[in-house]
């Protein structure tokens, strides 16, 4: 700017993303692979939890691009800070550039250098492993040259020296393709003491003081052995939490194609669990095709930060933010309300177009072999988990107290304050808990345990409304004789 302003201008600013609502009721814990080449720290990016508020957050601790099919977190990324703007989302990436299965070598290549510039077509470029030389001259990052990102993802590399015209380029780039599923699943390796993929769920509540709301794994769920971890790692969470999984249904040639094949396909692929909610096919939003899960995951956290951060209220009925349906090839697939109320019945949830695509179906996949309230309805199941988790985290610090009537009477207050709470909100029907001595043997006592027994009335969703008509001829009577000259 000048010294001395006199006259009239102008000053552009960047467009500012939406500041996204925040939630943690449905806090999505998402496994996938992402284009970490891009991210701030590359080499760090891999099997670590990363909590992100933001898009800019986002591609600075795993990059992004809008490859979903090869990168499954950016599809995530883009539901959540694009499609619903809902925060805080984890994000654990298992694309390890460190891991020689997870790169490839790039061949050297000529390039024509135009206004000092050269866009190096190849996605997936490390930075640090980027070689560049003129003739035979190998010319030096930062001094010579500089590299940066377009937002497809190439890497722009801008030269000091305007007398060079051509380049040769070469180096390794990071390899999705080289990912399997059993890198999602990951495990504990007991000789470096380390975590990978799935196994790091255990790690959510130590690092963040946050509880997993929902596990994803898009585009890696499809797999059947992925899908069953999922289920697994649901419950007992450092051994007292609890959450829910999303699951899809494979739509490719290999999996499913039809609506109606999906029952045999679930119930032989043993996704029958009550922390599983189980989805078909794919869905676009415009230009873009993803799997399921990604969208419906941030649509239930959405609408649960919509609704005070409590998940009482059913995720089906409601806008997906989705264009269409898809089977993973693309073929569009339509389906009219019958058909989804087959799938519905058989414990999975699709999206039909009723004036804007909506998620349609109530039931967690252990329906129809489990008809518990408490388990096979989405939101009594997710309110049951997400209440477990509450009371836990509220009475952490009381234990170790005294087992007396003080503790005891502040317990059952506090709690049924809390649900008298929720009750007048219209959030449940009621919560009430209770200390009773039958409940409390004296060897319970004498071993430092006690017990309290509360009882939840979750509103269970109001999935058909009938309405009977009856013709009445005796008000076709009385009209008619009205009518009398």
């Amino acid at each position: 700017m000048a010294d001395y302003d006199h006259g009239i201008g102008v000053r552009e600013q960047e467009t500012s993303l939406a500041v996204p609502m925040t939630g943690t009721a449905g806090l999505q814990v998402i496994f996938g692979t992402a284009p970490v080449n891009q991210a701030l720290e590359p080499y760090k990016a891999a099997n670590v939890p990363k909590l992100v508020y933001s898009f800019p957050e986002a591609v600075e601790a795993v990059g992004y691009c809008d490859d979903f099919k090869n990168y499954t977190l950016c599809s995530s990324i883009y539901a959540n800070f694009k499609a619903f703007q809902i925060a805080p989302i984890i994000l654990v990436n298992v694309l390890d550039p460190s891991n020689p299965e997870h790169v490839k070598d790039v061949e050297e290549k000529a390039y024509e250098i135009k206004s000092m510039q050269a866009t190096i077509e190849e996605k997936g470029l490390l930075l640090d492993k980027v070689k560049v030389k003129n003739g035979s001259a190998d010319l030096k990052r930062d001094k010579d040259y500089v590299l940066t990102f377009d937002d497809s993802g190439y890497v722009i590399l801008t030269l000091m020296d305007e007398s060079i015209k051509t380049v040769t380029v070469s180096g390794t780039a990071v390899n999705p393709e080289g990912v399997d599923y059993m890198d999602i699943i990951g495990g504990y390796d007991a000789v470096t003491g380390t975590e990978k993929g799935l196994e790091l769920v255990r790690q959510i509540y130590p690092r963040f003081g946050m509880t997993p709301g929902l596990l994803i794994a898009p585009g890696w769920s499809k797999n059947i052995s992925v899908a069953a971890v999922m289920n697994a790692k649901c419950t007992e969470i450092n051994g007292v939490f609890s959450c829910e999984c999303v699951v899809d249904l494979d739509s490719s040639g290999s999996g499913l194609e039809k609506y109606n094949e999906c029952k045999t396909y679930k119930e032989k692929a043993g996704i029958t669990g009550k922390h599983q909610i189980a989805l078909w096919p794919e869905v676009t939003v415009g230009e873009y095709q993803m799997p399921y899960s990604a969208i419906y995951a941030a649509a239930v956290a959405y609408y649960d930060a919509e609704n005070g951060d409590v998940p009482n209220l059913s995720p089906s009925n409601i806008l997906a933010g989705v264009t269409g349906t898809v089977l993973e090839d693309g073929t569009e697939v339509i389906l009219d309300e019958l058909q989804a109320n087959f799938m519905n019945k058989n414990g999975i949830v699709t999206a039909i177009n009723d004036l804007g695509y909506k998620i349609w179906g109530n039931n967690t996949a252990c329906y129809p072999a489990n008809t518990d309230p408490k388990d096979r309805w989405i939101c009594c199941r997710r309110f049951f988990s997400w209440w477990g988790n509450s009371f836990i985290l509220s009475y952490k610090n009381k234990v170790d107290s005294p087992m007396n009537h003080v503790l005891i009477e502040s317990i059952c207050d506090t709690e049924n304050i809390r649900g008298n709470s929720l009750k007048d909100q219209g959030k449940c029907a009621g919560a009430r808990i209770s200390y009773n001595a039958s409940e409390n043997t004296i060897a319970d006592i004498l071993n430092g345990r006690i017990r309290f027994h509360q009882k939840l009335a979750p509103y269970t969703p109001a999935e058909y409304i009938e309405n009977v008509l009856e013709f009445d001829p005796e008000l076709l009577q009385a009209a008619l004789s009205g009518g009398e000259a």
